[in-house]
């Protein structure tokens, strides 16, 4: 009976079960990215091959590829993944901010502690998003423009809180302000700067960009 209803709720919610192919493909390719996350941590973009990944795996390059156009496919993907998951700690530490430029910081500061955690896999994610090749696919791919926003998103606040002034170049500033954040990364993934100096860094870079934006 139990049976029976599961079958008729989903069919009432127009939803079909996922047949065993699907399954089967669906853990594949989980099992593909989870060992091509740890290489990519371990050995960089450039280092793991999609040979060492399929062995990883426990499967063929051929049930790879069946998967994934290419490494740089693979790897976008993980970086998505990743994006997402920074977007919500982002917005998390959002919510704890005292007025535009805390804020600001608090959300700077949530994405360096993110990946301070994986720096082979930040550096690797560094280098190809900004390459020709696959750079401007990742950077305006919706994850990241959803970075943007929550940027965009908190200079509206200040004008409504009549932090900041009505401004005409908003967007251009949340642009820059968002260029700032990334501009960061090479002195945290090269240099290894700690938390509290690339925080005084953003800061700095914060109040210099808002400046012309603050009510008097």
């Amino acid at each position: 009976m139990m049976h029976v209803a599961t079958i008729q709720a989903a069919d009432q919610n127009g939803a079909k079960a996922p047949t065993r192919r699907a399954l089967a493909k669906q853990q594949t390719r989980a099992k593909v990215l989870a060992a091509a996350r740890r290489l990519f941590s371990e050995q960089g973009y450039e280092g793991a091959t999609i040979r060492d990944i399929a062995a990883a795996a426990g499967m063929s390059t051929g049930a790879v590829f069946a998967n994934f156009a290419d490494k740089s496919d693979l790897f976008r993907e993980i970086m998505i993944t990743d994006m997402v998951a920074l977007g919500e700690d982002m917005r998390a530490a959002a919510q704890h901010g005292n007025g535009v430029e805390d804020t600001l910081l608090r959300i700077f500061t949530a994405g360096y502690a993110f990946y301070q955690t994986q720096m082979p896999l930040a550096r690797a994610a560094f280098s190809v998003g900004w390459s020709p090749d696959d750079g401007p696919a990742l950077r305006g791919s919706p994850p990241v423009q959803v970075l943007r926003d929550l940027i965009a998103e908190q200079l509206a606040r200040g004008v409504e809180r009549g932090e900041l002034v009505e401004d005409a170049q908003a967007a251009l500033r949340a642009d820059m302000l968002f260029d700032a954040y990334l501009s960061n990364y090479p002195q945290a993934i090269f240099e290894s700067w700690s938390l509290e100096s690339l925080q005084a860094r953003a800061r700095s870079q914060i109040s210099l960009l808002l400046a012309g934006a603050r009510r008097s």
